[in-house]
């Protein structure tokens, strides 16, 4: 298959570049991408969080009075739910929500997703980015040049002058092919990915 690619100017350059039809040109599989979503966001959950029983709660060892002959109900300990300070009758525990995702699935989501980008016309290829000092301006002036204000930048390593440089930007998210997930990739209207990063994505995925 024969995508496009663009220059830092926004022109194109030269004829283009075959990518993978393994990797980039499989079909949509919804079920497989909403269960590698589900998955991504699960396992981002914390679940740190704890309520007290009635054994956890301090005090209440003795029984407040004694069982018979004082008219009153009877009670074991002053921290019985009902109780104010008492414990919680079903309490929160802390849980992990993570969701088990075979590799090959979690690859096939993968390659789902960026071939679907291809069909959109949302995955654009470039060259070089050409940003070599730390410059918000520089970023957002090739943003400009490409028309693009909310995308997902990736390149093939991480690129340290790029992230710190774009980092400002309302919309923009730039990482490298290690860190991309299929959450990012859907979440931004285009993605902008060198040619060396795909490249890496056919090594990883085909």
């Amino acid at each position: 298959m024969q995508v496009a690619v663009v220059q830092a100017s926004g022109k194109p350059a030269g004829t283009g570049t075959e990518i993978s039809d393994r990797t980039f040109g499989v079909d949509f599989r919804e079920p497989l991408v909403h269960q590698a979503v589900t998955a991504y966001l699960a396992g981002g959950r914390q679940g740190t969080r704890a309520q007290k029983n009635r054994s956890d709660v301090r005090g209440g060892g003795a029984k407040p009075w004694r069982q018979k002959g004082t008219g009153r109900a009877r009670i074991g300990t002053i921290r019985a739910p009902q109780w104010r300070g008492g414990g919680v009758v079903f309490p929160a525990r802390t849980r992990d929500f993570s969701q088990k995702l075979n590799k090959k699935m979690y690859r096939a989501a993968m390659r789902c997703i960026l071939s679907q980008l291809v069909r959109e016309e949302r995955l654009v290829v470039i060259d070089d980015i050409g940003i070599d000092a730390f410059s918000t301006k520089a970023v957002s002036q090739l943003l400009g040049a490409l028309q693009m204000k909310d995308v997902l930048v990736v390149t093939d390593a991480f690129h340290e002058k790029l992230a710190f440089s774009a980092r400002n930007l309302p919309g923009v998210e730039v990482c490298d092919v290690a860190a991309a997930n299929p959450v990012n990739l859907i979440r931004r209207e285009k993605v902008l990915m060198t040619v060396a990063a795909v490249k890496k994505f056919e090594e990883l995925l085909g």
